[in-house]
């Protein structure tokens, strides 16, 4: 038997950031990255906060791939007030801290659950609808998946005057990040037919407003629909999960540090690639993987379908190469981190083998081998 929830009360469209006025706490504690508060972004937040004579203490000690250790102070800060609500302000960084913050402390002080309300400002990660968050432990150098029920937001607040003003890079890495999400949530061994549908509709609304949003944060409706998209795809990896390209990416993060959704980019062509078994040089076959028929569908669905399986791929393929190189994405990992080759080479070892131990990775369609992570790896840099 499988199972399909949503728990998560979504407010969109113009003005959704009015629901914090309905509000009905007499304090909250809002945690947000520093630049959410410096460039005034969460003043968004506050006056409606103010307007509803509701006190708040704002927790900004985040940072990008959230360290054991800001979690612990997030903890420590939760468990002081008391707060019957918690507001994340961010990106996947701040909405994955709020996330282990609540989980931990309910874990300290037994039956303590605030209620947690996700506002995502960056149009990628869908950690507003999802019961996962990523923390990393910098002296082991390891990000750890975590899951639980616990975590997954009572409400998410999707206003696209939070990402008006987010760079023109950061839309294309986060950009990447949702058509990953989909396109994995789409293959994996755990997909079904509603999150199957959720990450079509993903897919279709990168594919007409991905490179518009890039191209100019002022264009609104762009900004809308792929804040939309991301957490479309959110809500599907939330019920199938991911595959390989996460279990991978994690690993270019936590050893190289190059951007999550960069790093996705990097690795999803030669994914798609690896679990269809479909290469430059492949001939027409009389069966091929299960993934084939869905890589082709998502193909169908950006307009770039072909005359058969192996030329249906190499074009979705293709496609994605082309995105990357329309928003000045970084190719190979040479042109994204400041090392030599010997000295990347030195990491691809230990990054397979904490790719294989990601949760990610089990449910991709193919399962793979430590020989074959680490030639990836090789191949991609």
């Amino acid at each position: 038997m499988k199972e399909f929830h949503i728990g998560t009360q979504i407010y969109f469209g113009e003005s959704a950031l009015d629901r914090l006025s309905e509000l009905q706490f007499e304090s909250v504690i809002i945690l947000a990255d520093p630049f959410v508060v410096t460039s005034g972004l969460v003043e968004h937040v506050t006056k409606r906060l103010d307007a509803a004579h509701i006190r708040y203490t704002l927790f900004t000690d985040i940072v990008p791939d959230p360290p054991v250790d800001k979690v612990i102070a997030g903890v420590a800060a939760v468990l002081k007030g008391h707060y019957p609500c918690m507001i994340a302000v961010g990106g996947g960084s701040a909405i994955d801290t709020a996330k282990a913050v609540r989980k931990f402390a309910g874990q300290i002080e037994e039956g303590y659950s605030p209620r947690l309300i996700a506002i995502p400002t960056t149009s990628g990660t869908g950690s507003e609808v999802t019961s996962f968050a990523v923390i990393s432990n910098p002296a082991e150098g390891r990000k750890y998946p975590l899951r639980g029920d616990d975590m997954l937001p009572e409400e998410a607040i999707l206003d696209e005057v939070l990402v008006k003003s987010v760079p023109a890079a950061i839309t294309a890495d986060t950009g990447m990040d949702v058509m990953t999400h989909a396109i994995e949530a789409y293959v994996s061994t755990n997909n079904n037919e509603f999150s199957g549908a959720l990450a079509e509709k993903s897919v279709e609304i990168c594919g007409q407003f991905l490179i518009r949003s890039y191209s100019d944060n002022n264009d609104s409706h762009a900004r809308r629909k792929m804040h939309i998209a991301a957490c479309l795809a959110g809500i599907a990896f939330n019920s199938a999960s991911l595959g390989l390209v996460h279990g991978m990416a994690h690993q270019l993060g936590a050893h190289l540090h190059i951007p999550h959704g960069r790093s996705c980019a990097l690795l999803l062509p030669s994914l798609i690639e690896y679990n269809s078994g479909i290469t430059t040089s492949s001939r027409s076959q009389a069966e091929y993987p299960s993934c084939v028929r869905k890589y082709c569908n998502m193909a169908r669905i950006l307009g770039v379908s072909n005359f058969n399986e192996i030329t249906t791929v190499r074009a979705l393929i293709s496609y994605i190469h082309f995105l990357s190189q329309e928003m000045h994405m970084p190719a190979r990992v040479s042109e994204a981190v400041s090392m030599t080759q010997e000295e990347y080479f030195s990491h691809i070892e230990a990054m397979a083998e904490g790719a294989l131990a990601d949760g990610c990775t089990a449910t991709n369609p193919r399962v793979p081998t430590k020989d074959e992570i680490m030639e990836i790896y090789k191949n991609i840099w």
